[in-house]
């Protein structure tokens, strides 16, 4: 009778402790600190700049890292479908034919500079939206 209640604790114990786990894993990093780009990447939302990426698309990644942990604050769209295998309605509605791809408020979109995307002097440039000392 023993060995039951030693097995049964053992196995809630690992369900436990994989919940823990779980739960841990999926909690988004916060920071205590506020981004070195946080109130550039605010303002660009305020101004009405959209940023139209894919997941799988590296431009778009090496894009999000120039903002750090900034990035949380852009108007972001993702245009990929899960399986990557095509594009989002509201991206071919918008017709975005590529990626990075960064549209301002009167619908102008910036070009690609660089394997980074468009660059945040750039970007400043164009919104008025002042870039950090």
């Amino acid at each position: 009778m023993t060995n039951i209640k030693i097995f049964f604790s053992v196995i809630g114990l690992l369900i436990l402790g994989t919940v823990f786990a779980v739960v841990i894993k999926s909690k988004p990093e916060v920071s205590a600190f506020p981004g070195k780009y946080d109130t550039f990447a605010q303002c660009l939302k305020e101004k009405g700049v959209t940023f139209y990426g894919a997941f799988w698309c590296p431009h778009c990644k090496k894009q999000k890292e120039l903002f750090g942990t900034s990035v949380k604050f852009l108007k972001y769209v993702e245009c990929s479908l899960p399986d990557a295998s095509g594009q989002t309605q509201e991206c071919k509605d918008k017709k975005i034919e590529g990626y990075p791809t960064w549209e301002l408020a009167d619908g102008t979109r910036l070009p690609v500079e660089n394997a980074s995307g468009v660059s945040l002097e750039t970007l400043s440039a164009k919104t008025s939206c002042a870039l950090p000392q």
